[in-house]
């Protein structure tokens, strides 16, 4: 008995200092191509194995200084490797971290954190590997887009945190927090596809245009290239293809929403956006292999999606239609369930979807109301876009983009009867 555990704890030990070496070569690696670096494999793997020798002792001894002590030699030695030899291309700052980051992962390996401190050390290997990537996104940055990121790392980690999680209002509909971590949702996804055009450019080809475009706003994206269609007959084609694709991401947006929220209610809302996103793509493909390749797409501007003001005008929306969605389904049932729905998704599908999904969470919905809610507003939404690109576009795109949204529809009709 006493030979199965002192080999049980050998193997203990040879599985902390092997994942501490391990890592250590891991960021060793991409150090040792950097010829201005002062440490490399062999500096890296060792000071990792340090740090898990020094958080053993450390515990052994009880005497938790042992590990701060390891930490701060780990740190003078390498400061002292760069003002001995200088290097004004390389001052040596990054290096000097990612040591001491090596070092502090060795000891969370030996207290048990084995899990998270190969999931740092792999993060921060990749931060080291793509300097010159991150330099550009940076230098792409405006201050537009610096307001941006800043504006939403206020919605949601100074605003958000400090609202109450209690329900109020009429039907105990509106919790603070439940409303405004929506706001964070929305503006998160927004803001990905407003990232994504910035850094990577609208030279992308018309699909990747509108999948971007459809996570910032699929109704400004409809807007802004039924404007483009109607300036140029030759533009036509690849606005069908950005449009109808930007709407397809709005079937993926409420599944994700979904997966998020009310993962319970997927299953029977899958087969909706499954069949809508099918058959649109399926036209969406055909119609962009009908294109030149020639055209050149036009530019797209967006406003900020983390402005303050916008989060607050889409909160204050979403939080009235779950009121009204509640109260018309306390009065009238389903009829009137869903005419909140047709009429609310007319102009903005999010916030009476979202607002369904509340309502099923607090069990004021049925799994098969939330659905057919969410359906009739996409099918709502579709026609109202329709409407845009008819009174902006013309006849020229509408008889196409009615081609496409109807393929949409009766995919999720289809998925719906199913």
């Amino acid at each position: 008995m006493n030979d199965i555990v002192v080999t049980t704890v050998g193997i203990d030990f040879i599985q902390d200092f092997g994942t501490a070496v391990g890592l250590g070569l891991l960021m060793g690696l991409e150090r040792e191509r950097n010829p201005s670096a002062r440490a490399g494999l062999r500096t890296f793997s060792l000071v990792g194995m340090l740090g898990t020798v020094a958080a053993l002792l450390s515990e052994k001894t009880d005497s938790p200084w042992l590990l701060a002590a390891g930490l701060l030699m780990v740190g003078v030695m390498m400061i002292a490797a760069y003002l001995i030899h200088p290097d004004e291309k390389d001052p040596g700052t990054t290096s000097v971290v990612a040591l001491l980051l090596c070092y502090c992962y060795g000891a969370m390996i030996w207290f048990g954190y084995q899990t998270l401190a190969v999931m740092l050390g792999i993060s921060t290997t990749v931060l080291l590997y793509f300097k010159a990537e991150l330099r550009n996104v940076s230098e792409k940055l405006t201050r537009k887009d610096i307001i941006s990121i800043l504006q939403f790392g206020v919605l949601s980690l100074v605003i958000l945190p400090i609202l109450p999680d209690t329900d109020m209002g009429p039907y105990d509909a509106i919790s603070p927090r439940q409303v405004w971590w929506m706001v964070v949702l929305i503006s998160g996804f927004s803001l990905a596809g407003y990232a994504a055009l910035r850094l990577m450019g609208q030279q992308l080809g018309a699909p990747l245009l509108g999948i971007f475009g459809g996570l910032t706003s699929s109704t400004a994206t409809t807007l802004v290239f039924s404007r483009h269609a109607a300036n140029n007959a030759n533009l036509v084609k690849l606005a069908m293809v950005v449009v109808l694709t930007a709407n397809l991401v709005v079937f993926f947006r409420l599944g994700a929403y979904a997966a998020v929220l009310q993962p319970g209610l997927l299953a029977e809302l899958l087969p909706v956006l499954l069949g809508g996103l099918l058959s649109g793509s399926a036209y969406v493909l055909f119609t962009w292999r009908g294109l030149a390749g020639k055209e050149e797409i036009p530019v797209m501007e967006f406003s900020n999606p983390a402005e303050i003001r916008t989060a607050l005008t889409f909160g204050c929306i979403y939080a009235g239609v779950l009121v009204i969605t509640a109260a018309l389904s306390d009065y009238a049932g389903s009829s009137g369930l869903y005419i909140a729905s047709l009429v609310s998704g007319l102009t903005d599908v999010d916030a009476i979807s979202l607002s369904s999904m509340r309502l099923y969470g607090l069990e004021k919905l049925s799994s098969s109301e939330a659905v057919n809610s969410i359906t009739l507003a996409m099918l709502a939404n579709l026609g109202f876009k329709l409407g845009i690109v008819i009174v902006v576009a013309g006849r020229r795109m509408a008889g196409r983009i009615a081609a496409g949204f109807v393929t949409i529809a009766l995919g999720s009709i289809a998925g719906w009867a199913i």
